[in-house]
């Protein structure tokens, strides 16, 4: 299959009919890192689908019937299956196209990526926390210390298993799961927090030339907009367009 994505972008808008039977639709937002772990996915797969880009500060009522929380992304299929959280609904979708696994076949293998994004579950929040505290006009040196040791056992992580990507010598899911918060470093300017890591570093070059990851990626110029406007209590979420 090849991914030929319809993209709608919607503030006032009526109830979406029913996804067509050879696609899935994507609720999403352009500038949010989870929802983009689920567009990678779905270009990576090949998969065919549209997305509906939901205005978080108005979402329509339709909206949350499907998913009461309110968040995105959420995956609609043709017969009404809605299912939400950026890595379920990746799992998801690796599962119900198997054509191109991005999950390795073993259960260890399996387990070993899960595990591996449940540590860097515990590096996104201090990205955050780096962001809001510079825009106090606190003292980040400590903070940014620590996440370049984080940042160094996942090059340690490179080191030991002599790969390209996390996963081996080729993209696999948690590659995905975890790029959308790289592709944000500079965002977070804290990009020079991967200058003593260079086999991650080079990690991250790699992945600027997966075709999914240049299919969706926003400047950094663009996500610093969005970012500083979404903080300021004015986010724009058609920006660029």
């Amino acid at each position: 299959k090849t991914s030929s994505p319809r993209c709608y972008i919607v503030t006032v808008y009526p109830a979406p009919g029913p996804v067509p039977k050879d696609q899935v639709r994507l609720y999403s937002m352009r500038f949010c890192p989870f929802a983009q772990r689920t567009s990678l996915v779905l270009h990576a797969k090949g998969i065919k689908f549209e997305t509906i880009n939901i205005h978080l500060k108005q979402k329509p009522d339709w909206f949350l019937e499907k998913n009461p929380e309110g968040l995105v992304p959420l995956i609609e299929t043709p017969a009404g299956e809605v299912v939400n959280e950026s890595v379920i609904t990746s799992e998801f979708l690796d599962e119900m196209y198997p054509e191109k696994k991005l999950l390795p076949a073993t259960p260890f293998g399996k387990a070993q990526q899960k595990m591996m994004l449940e540590h860097f579950s515990k590096i996104t929040p201090h990205l955050f926390k780096i962001s809001s505290a510079k825009r106090k006009g606190d003292d980040v040196s400590g903070l940014e210390a620590e996440l370049k040791e984080k940042f160094t056992n996942l090059n340690e992580h490179l080191v030991k298993k002599k790969t390209k990507f996390f996963g081996g010598d080729t993209v696999t899911f948690i590659d995905y799961m975890m790029w959308p918060f790289f592709e944000r470093l500079g965002m977070f300017e804290v990009q020079h927090c991967l200058d003593h890591t260079p086999e991650l570093k080079k990690w991250t070059e790699r992945m600027l030339e997966d075709p999914a990851v240049k299919a969706i990626m926003h400047s950094t110029e663009d996500h610093k907009t969005f970012y500083n406007n979404f903080l300021d209590g004015k986010p724009d979420f058609d920006y660029g367009l």
